[in-house]
């Protein structure tokens, strides 16, 4: 809105209807200070000012504009008819005003100026709020971001300090584990040590018993191995190195270890060729026993375990990835004709303790296949199992054949 201030009446009308036949709202004042009493109430966008008026004359009326931060942008046009020399006109600049028309008033050069002084007074606030909305919204994200520094100064205060307990923590049980690893090992060597003075000194004779005791030292030498191997899987710290692996190698260990639980149950091991992947050989090891050690423990009755263990190249760490020959991950599905399970119970049986049959009948500690599931996983590898209840089980692995 324009602000007309002039204490002639008639003035005030002409200009007003200058201004409204172009569409510009108009107010109007009759003295200084009623001009003062308005501005203080209403916004105007441009005043149109009278210089010479009785009381606050239109010098000083802009001159007090200009002491409120409110106020001081306000363009001001001065007009006069009387104080027309160059002095007069060099003050009206001076206490502020944007312009000094002197009368009698061209309307068209008129509406010009109020037209240009309103469009860069419109221009002027709009900057005005968007430097005052850019101020604000560095005062907002300057709080936000200490607020963030000292979340995550106490953050990782918390870290630092979990991370000292836990280093404690890991040094506690790896003094744990050598000392379980002495104890754990030392009755097995005593074991190992009286088993070989009696084959030695009693059993020569006997073939089928010298057999026997052979296979009792050997599946000592294994436990011996495996809890190394699991003490070792179980330390925090443990850094075991991955190296290609023959699979075929591991897998005739694996099978050595069961050739009496084979020959005891008529089982049938259908080995297709493997390839060499980069793993912990120790590791896979387990793996692999855990899932032949599971298709012999719970095959059917009267029927022999027939168990397959083939192995594919696959593009990618997918269980349905197509075979390629370039691939860069590994497919190995162990299958059996066991008593299977419900796979709604899939997730179960890779948890540590979980047992889906009865443990009178079939032993076990239930840690088997969350162990298995562990060792794929540190391999960046993936595991899963389809089965069907009566009709065995394919346990599935994808893993990377060189190390990542």
């Amino acid at each position: 809105m324009i602000l007309i201030v002039d204490d002639i009446r008639a003035n005030i009308v002409a200009l007003q209807k200058i201004l409204e036949l172009h569409g510009l709202p108009v107010d109007a004042a009759g003295s200084g200070e009623e001009a003062l009493r308005k501005i203080l109430k209403t916004d105007y966008s441009l005043i149109i000012m009278d210089v010479q008026m009785p009381g606050m004359d239109g010098f000083e009326v802009v001159e007090a504009l200009a002491g409120s931060n409110r106020t001081k942008d306000i363009p001001v046009i001065f007009l006069s008819a009387v104080n027309k020399q160059k002095k007069f006109i060099s003050k009206g600049y001076e206490s502020g005003g944007v312009d000094y028309v002197t009368k009698p008033v061209d309307p068209d050069l008129l509406i010009l100026k109020v037209k240009t002084f309103l469009k860069l007074y419109g221009q002027q606030k709009e900057l005005k709020d968007t430097r005052d909305l850019l101020a604000k919204e560095i005062e907002i994200r300057k709080g936000a971001q200490e607020n963030l520094e000292l979340k995550v100064a106490e953050r990782t205060r918390e870290l630092v300090d979990k991370n000292e307990e836990l280093e404690m923590r890991n040094h506690e049980l790896q003094q744990f584990s050598w000392v379980v690893s002495h104890d754990l090992k030392e009755p097995i060597r005593k074991i190992e040590l009286f088993i070989k003075i009696i084959r030695e000194r009693y059993l020569k004779e006997d073939p089928t018993a010298f057999d026997y005791v052979k296979r009792t030292i050997k599946s000592a030498e294994r436990m011996s191995a495996l809890i190394t191997d699991l003490l070792d899987y179980s330390r925090l710290s443990a850094n075991v190195s991955a190296e290609e692996t023959n699979l075929n190698a591991v897998l005739d260990d694996v099978i050595s270890d069961f050739d009496y639980m084979i020959e005891e149950k008529d089982a049938v091991i259908e080995i297709r060729q493997l390839p060499a992947i980069h793993c912990v050989g120790s590791q896979m090891r387990q793996v692999f026993q855990n899932l032949v050690s599971n298709s012999l423990k719970f095959s059917k009755k009267e029927i022999p375990p027939v168990i397959k263990i083939d192995a594919e190249i696959v593009a990618t760490k997918e269980f349905d990835s197509p075979i390629t020959e370039s691939g860069d991950f590994c497919r190995i599905t162990v299958s059996d004709n066991g008593i299977g399970f419900e796979e709604k119970f899939l997730e179960k049986i890779f948890m540590i303790f979980q047992s889906l049959n009865d443990r009178s009948a079939y032993e076990g500690t239930g840690i088997g296949l969350a162990i298995a599931k562990k060792i794929i996983e540190k391999h960046n590898g993936i595991i899963t199992a389809k089965s069907e209840p009566g009709n065995g089980s394919s346990f599935i692995m994808v893993l990377p054949v060189k190390h990542q």
